[in-house]
C-alpha cells in the first residue's frame, strides 16, 4: 500500500513541491503511525522550502511544522496511545503528507469532539501566541501591548488571547487590514505611513507594558522604545538568513545590555520542554471547547495542494490561518 506526500525537491518557489509516492509500512518498535486530518501551514514552511533559514533540512524534505490527525497504527511498545486516538505535534517538518510516523513522546492527545480545522492553527499559532503572552511577558489583566505583525495566524491568536484578558492592543499591519483588526479588538497603526514610535508615544505616553514581534529584526530597537520601564518585548520568529541571523543576535545582546529598565527576550518552540507545550495545548483545548475564542481560517487546501497553499501565504494578503485537509474535511 502507497501513500503521497509533498516534498520540497530543491530549495525555491513554490514549483519544487512534488507530489511522491511512499509505501506505507507498519510503525517500528516505540513508533506511532498516523493519518494526517489538518495541518497548519506557516511561515517556517515556506522559509525552509526557499532556503532563506540559517539553520535547514536538507532537500528532498517534506514540509509541514505541524499536524492534527488520528492514530492508525502502533509499535509494540507503545501504550499511551492506542488506533483511533485524536493526536496533534510539532512536527517542525514532514506534515505535508497522507501518513506520518511519530514517538509518542511527541504527541498530545486531542479532544475527538475538537474540529481538526480549528485545532491545526492551536498546535503552532495560539501556542506560540499563548506562551510569548503568558510565559514569556507575563501580561496582566488590562496591560498595554504592541503586536508586530497582527494579522497573521500568531497575530490574531494574540488578539484572540489578548481579548480574554481585557488587554488594550496596538496592531502594526497594512490599511487594507485596519478594518478586520478593528474587529477584532484591537488599535491599528499603518506601519507603511505612520511613525509607529511617534504614534504610540503620543497614545501612551507612560509606555506599554509588552511588546510582541514576530516581523524583522529591524523592529527591536524602535519596538524597545514604545514600552515602559520594566515592560517586555518578546521576539518571536527566525531570521531569514545567516548573515541577519548574526545581526539580530548582536541587537538582541546590546538591547539586553543597555540599561534602561526594559527587557528583551526571544522566543523559539524548540526551546521549551515537550511537556510545557503539551499542559498548553491542553489549555487552549479547553479555550476552544468553551468556545473562548475561534481561529480564523482564511483558507482550506487539500493536502497535497500545498504549493498553491504556500502561495497564498506567501503573498502577504492572509488575515488569520491557512490549513491544509485530507479530502473527506474539505466539505
Amino acid at each position: 500500500m502507497k501513500y503521497r506526500s509533498v516534498v520540497a525537491t530543491a530549495h525555491g518557489s513554490s514549483d519544487v513541491l512534488k507530489i511522491t509516492e511512499n509505501d506505507l509500512r507498519a510503525p517500528a518498535t516505540g513508533e506511532v503511525r498516523i493519518k494526517i486530518l489538518a495541518v497548519g501551514v506557516c511561515q517556517d514552511d515556506i522559509a525552509m522550502r526557499v532556503g532563506n533559514r540559517p539553520f535547514l533540512p536538507k532537500v528532498p524534505f517534506t514540509p509541514g511544522y505541524n499536524i492534527v490527525g488520528d492514530v492508525d497504527a502502533i509499535g509494540s511498545g507503545v501504550t499511551d496511545f492506542a488506533v483511533g486516538d485524536r493526536v496533534a505535534a510539532l512536527t517542525v517538518y514532514g506534515g505535508y503528507a497522507e501518513y506520518i510516523y511519530l514517538t509518542p513522546d511527541q504527541l498530545v492527545h486531542v479532544p475527538g469532539a475538537l474540529d481538526p480545522t480549528e485545532v491545526a492553527p492551536l498546535i503552532l499559532n495560539y501556542l506560540v501566541a499563548y506562551q510569548v503572552m503568558h510565559r514569556m511577558a507575563k501580561v496582566k489583566p488590562d496591560d498595554k501591548v504592541l503586536l508586530i505583525g497582527a494579522s497573521g495566524g500568531v497575530g490574531t491568536a494574540l488578539l484572540d488571547l489578548g481579548k480574554l484578558d481585557n488587554l488594550k492592543m496596538y496592531g502594526l499591519t497594512s490599511p487594507s487590514k485596519h478594518a478586520a483588526l478593528i474587529e477584532l479588538g484591537a488599535i491599528p497603526i499603518d506601519y507603511r505611513s505612520q511613525d509607529f514610535v511617534e504614534v504610540l508615544r503620543r497614545m501612551e505616553p507612560s509606555g506599554l507594558d509588552a511588546v510582541f514581534n514576530g516581523m524583522a529584526e529591524d523592529y527591536l530597537t524602535r519596538g524597545m522604545k514604545v514600552l515602559r520601564r520594566g515592560g517586555t518585548l518578546v521576539h518571536y520568529g527566525g531570521p531569514e538568513s545567516l548573515s541577519r541571523f548574526m545581526v539580530f543576535m548582536g541587537q538582541f545582546i546590546w538591547l539586553n545590555v543597555v540599561p534602561d529598565g526594559k527587557s528583551i527576550l526571544g522566543y523559539g518552540t524548540h526551546r521549551v520542554k515537550i511537556q510545557l507545550l503539551k499542559e498548553d495545548w491542553r489549555k487552549l483545548f479547553t479555550l476552544l471547547a468553551e468556545a473562548k475564542f475561534k481561529p480564523i481560517i482564511a483558507a482550506k487546501f487539500p493536502i497535497l495542494e500545498a504549493a498553491r497553499a504556500n502561495d497564498l501565504l506567501a503573498g502577504g494578503s492572509v488575515i488569520g490561518n491557512v490549513v491544509l485537509l485530507t479530502p473527506e474535511l474539505m466539505g
